[in-house]
């Protein structure tokens, strides 16, 4: 029998791998990105996905939106399929992009056909599965190295929402914005390695009763993620909110048992900063994320510096996503919880 954790740790692990299959991999997909994302045809970007990757959806479009400066939303795949005139009404074209590991992903595909036959309405995606029923259905992106094996997404998540935005910089005509997507395959490897000891650490000395992350722009849907990770993971009460947001009302939840996660930007960094010192003064453990640590994080019990403080918010997210993984994966071991198979869960959700 398989020891647990032995799926998900060489997952998280290989995603400096991952990272530059997918760059590689992007280097012959000019077309799709001419095709899709830059054309201005479109009046609106919807990207969809469940679960995990509806989380990573949300940063794609947050991205979309930065940098390509034009209307893009992020929603449930059961949106569109069920919803879809709450959230796109007539007259307008949109490009509906698939977020999807498997490819398999019920909802997702009747979303995709959904809208397949519409006038108005183009379909693309981005999987791990070239050869699966959504790639049939739509022309997709591939992370070639993204498949896994354990239930939860890990190298998978970073690899595609990697690809996605490096595509959209792309699309963009954004060579700055493109040149830092490299630089953070160049970082990777440095901030999985030291993620790894950094996350173990924290764990074997901490004693948590509940975990709450944080964050705002594209890192809001990151920490929604990091929630669900450590959920799925571990079985721990855990919550995800907009970083000033959770001031207003959420915070009562804070007690000595509690670590909050900051995933900090650069451009909102003085007010995310005043949330946590507050959330220390309640008794709260906080871990700051961080492209650098500075006299203004002195207060915090943890921070883990990603480096790439020269680049964008958004380009460095994907960063802040191993440290955040490896948490979820060593606080599972410690409640003797197997990370790789987490109760009621499956790869691919069927409907």
């Amino acid at each position: 029998m398989k020891q647990p954790g032995s799926l998900t740790y060489p997952e998280i692990s290989a995603q400096p791998e991952a990272l530059e299959a997918a760059l590689k991999q992007l280097e012959g997909s000019g077309e799709w990105i001419r095709k899709y994302l830059a054309d201005p045809g479109f009046d609106e970007v919807i990207f969809i996905g469940s679960g995990s990757s509806y989380y990573q959806a949300q940063t794609m479009a947050a991205t979309f939106r930065r940098w390509m400066g034009r209307s893009a939303s992020a929603l449930p795949s059961s949106e569109i399929y069920l919803f879809r005139e709450n959230h796109a009404p007539a007259g307008r074209r949109y490009l509906l992009v698939g977020v999807s590991r498997s490819g398999e992903s019920t909802e997702v595909i009747l979303a995709l056909d959904s809208v397949a036959g519409l006038p108005d309405w183009t379909v693309c995606g981005i999987t791990c599965h070239g050869e699966s029923r959504m790639a049939q259905l739509a022309d997709c992106l591939v992370s070639p190295l993204g498949r896994e094996e354990s239930t939860v997404m890990t190298k998978s998540l970073s690899s595609m929402t990697w690809m996605m935005q490096a595509a959209i910089a792309r699309a963009a005509g954004k060579e700055d914005a493109f040149a830092e997507m490299q630089t953070v395959v160049r970082l990777d490897r440095d901030v999985v390695g030291r993620a790894d000891s950094f996350a173990r650490r924290l764990v074997d000395e901490g004693n948590f009763n509940k975990y709450i992350y944080l964050g705002m722009g594209s890192y809001y849907g990151l920490s929604q993620e990091a929630c669900l990770k450590i959920k799925e993971m571990s079985y721990v009460w855990t919550e995800s909110y907009g970083t000033l947001e959770f001031r207003h009302g959420p915070k009562s939840v804070v007690d000595p048992g509690t670590l909050v996660v900051l995933l900090l930007s650069e451009k909102a960094r003085s007010y995310e900063l005043q949330v946590a010192k507050e959330m220390k003064q309640y008794g709260a453990t906080v871990l700051l994320v961080a492209a650098r640590a500075g006299e203004d994080t002195a207060f915090a019990d943890e921070v883990f510096e990603t480096g790439g403080a020269e680049l964008g918010d958004d380009a460095r997210g994907v960063l802040y996503l191993p440290v955040l993984q490896y948490l979820g994966y060593y606080t599972a071991l410690k409640k003797n919880v197997d990370p790789d198979h987490p109760r009621n869960l499956t790869q691919v959700v069927v409907i």
